[in-house]
């Protein structure tokens, strides 16, 4: 079982980077609701343009059709932000559902650590978990999102001989704490979000293109699935990362 420090751990600043609008709110939403309610400040960060997340048969999907999703998914996002207090959403737009941990990619993401700061960076994982409710739940730009994080957090974030070219535009090395990993085949670490799983729940209905239909379900088993967390550690809810001391 995993083990619970005597104190919550509350960052100052903390960094969700995710591959798509309503990743971040699925994989950790209450524990951002927690964090932000002690006065923490969280961002997250969506690495693609969200303009893949339409209709599985549309026959539109050509670029003005792209935009228009694009468009509503970065507005779900802001307002999904918003719900949990968050101090905003940034946006790399990369090509949706095209995402490979290039060195382009990690650049731009060593960019936003060195700009935010970070104490926390909460990512999704670069592995697969093989039990069946999982397996064929990590799109692949989850994976390589994940992969990306971790090869910005370390050592490119931390280290100046590392894209020089941020030095000129005034961005110096930055030593993220910890690196939190959401979905990952072994978890070690958990909070205690019982107060934050409304705040959850209210975030991922502000995605109304992608969960309206089917919300309400998703509501009652999201509720189930964190309070079966919870129950394995005596509280209410909890969710579960691998967390990764970086210091």
């Amino acid at each position: 079982m995993p083990e619970q420090p005597h104190e919550p751990i509350v960052p100052q600043r903390a960094l969700v980077i995710v591959a798509h609008p309503d990743d971040a709110e699925l994989a950790c939403g209450a524990t951002v609701a927690t964090w932000t309610a002690s006065g923490a400040q969280v961002w997250t960060c969506i690495v693609t343009d969200a303009s893949g997340g339409g209709d599985d048969h549309a026959e539109d999907v050509g670029p003005a059709a792209r935009a228009a999703i694009s468009a509503m998914r970065k507005a779900e996002q802001r307002a999904a932000c918003d719900a949990l207090g968050q101090a905003g959403a940034l946006f790399l737009d990369y090509p949706d559902g095209r995402i490979e941990p290039t060195l382009e990619l990690r650049r731009d993401i060593v960019r936003v650590i060195r700009q935010l700061q970070p104490e926390i960076i909460i990512t999704q994982s670069p592995d697969r978990r093989w039990d069946p409710f999982f397996l064929f739940r990590h799109h692949p730009d989850h994976l390589a999102v994940g992969a990306a994080v971790m090869a910005a957090v370390y050592p490119a974030a931390r280290n100046s001989w590392d894209f020089p070219e941020l030095l000129d535009e005034g961005l110096k090395p930055h030593r993220v704490q910890e690196l939190w990993i959401s979905a990952a085949p072994v978890v070690n670490h958990w909070v205690d979000v019982t107060a934050g799983v409304d705040a959850k729940i209210a975030a991922l209905r502000a995605h109304h293109s992608q969960l309206g239909p089917r919300m309400d379900e998703l509501a009652t088993n999201i509720r189930r699935w964190l309070a079966e967390n919870g129950a394995r550690y005596g509280v209410g809810a909890a969710e579960e990362f691998h967390r990764a001391d970086l210091r």
